[in-house]
């Protein structure tokens, strides 16, 4: 898997870019903070699924589930983006939409097309792109690839008979 022109940008633009309480709250003390997951565990909780899912779609031809899953990894994205609009010195949602958004939108044209080749290339390049943000973040150690096995062993993948 090459590493796209858009990768390759999204990295110069980031290196560029340089437990409950244990006692009641006293009534002057202020309410405990609301739960913020990390990047990372937004990551792991609401792309990585979706990434993994819209694949294993892809790879079963079910072209009604790959664009939901599409959808949905875009939303995921993008509330990760809400969450943490930037981590260190690096805009979040300024590296997502270098990065993620021709890819998606490779995928979505293929999904459209339902073209499984177009859609694995364009799933590859996805995944090239969340890796050359993994080491443009200093993350390399963190690397995507498509699902190599059963990894959601209690759903159906399949296309199925329209609903009535």
């Amino acid at each position: 898997m090459g590493i796209s022109l858009r990768s390759v940008l999204c990295l110069a633009a980031v290196l560029a870019a340089g437990s409950h309480a244990a006692a009641a709250q006293s009534a002057a003390s202020p309410p405990p903070a609301a739960y913020r997951p990390g990047l990372g565990d937004l990551m792991t909780m609401t792309v990585q699924p979706r990434h993994m899912k819209l694949a294993i779609a892809g790879q079963e031809k079910n072209w009604t589930y790959a664009d939901y899953e599409a959808h949905e990894l875009q939303e995921a994205f993008e509330r990760a983006a809400r969450a943490w609009p930037q981590w260190r010195q690096i805009s979040i949602a300024d590296m997502m939409q270098a990065t993620i958004k021709g890819p998606l939108a490779d995928l979505e044209q293929a999904i459209r097309a339902k073209d499984a080749a177009r859609f694995a290339a364009a799933y590859n390049e996805l995944t090239g792109a969340c890796n050359a943000c993994h080491q443009g973040a200093g993350r390399g150690f963190v690397v995507i690839q498509a699902p190599t096995g059963a990894v959601f062993p209690d759903q159906d993948f399949r296309p199925q008979p329209p609903q009535k």
